[in-house]
């Protein structure tokens, strides 16, 4: 092998990395935590479970899934005859939502987006996308109607809040680092304040978290 493919190799694109795993391939990510750890595509890939839909419940009105991956929660959406719109930057996570038959666009969430101001839920299933949750909150507050809701995956109690560099690595292929973030209960009102919103509430789901953000009263 070339130097020059050898380092093709180790310093591929995320979405290039991203797109192996969505199609099968084991995947890790490094730098979440001490050990690198498995990449659970196949939680993303299933169809939506009892704690999905609970998730899903907080969802009122038309919903933009930001980050929607392979559309398992777009797909749900949709099912219950909700108007709902997948955005992803990974062709092929747009293509599998696709599939599914859901509307989804490849298009980053900080690009101009069809109905700006007038969603009514903006879903964030991974609030560590882009490694800013505060600006990721402040986007997504203009994408929705000021009586809209941000309906947020978060980590939960005792998980404090970090913004880190990553890598994917698959089938011997190394990604260029990616800034990603991790938000938990403990500072989902502080982060929500600097974005200019208000935590709603915060609730447990069957050892999952989520928060619902809205404009301050």
């Amino acid at each position: 092998m070339s130097e020059a493919h050898q380092q093709t190799q180790q310093d591929a694109s995320f979405t290039a990395v991203f797109t192996h795993a969505l199609q099968g391939r084991p995947c890790t990510v490094v730098g979440l935590g001490d050990q690198p750890e498995k990449l659970p595509v196949g939680d993303w890939v299933r169809d939506a479970d009892d704690v999905d839909l609970a998730l899903l419940g907080f969802c009122d009105g038309p919903t933009l899934d930001i980050g929607c991956g392979p559309g398992r929660l777009a797909a749900a959406l949709a099912e219950q005859g909700q108007v709902v719109l997948g955005i992803d930057v990974v062709h092929e996570a747009v293509g599998q939502t696709r599939e599914r038959g859901v509307p989804a666009l490849h298009r980053d969430v900080f690009e101009h987006l069809p109905g700006e101001g007038r969603w009514a839920t903006a879903l964030l299933a991974d609030v560590g996308i882009g490694g800013d949750p505060v600006a990721l909150l402040a986007r997504s507050r203009e994408l929705i109607d000021p009586r809209g809701r941000i309906v947020v995956e978060i980590a939960g109690p005792g998980v404090p809040l970090k913004a880190i560099w990553a890598v994917l690595e698959c089938d011997g292929v190394r990604s260029r680092p990616f800034r990603w973030a991790v938000l938990g209960c403990d500072d989902i009102v502080e982060v929500a304040h600097q974005a200019g919103l208000a935590v709603a509430s915060v609730q447990a789901l069957g050892g999952r978290w989520c928060a619902v953000l809205e404009e301050p009263s």
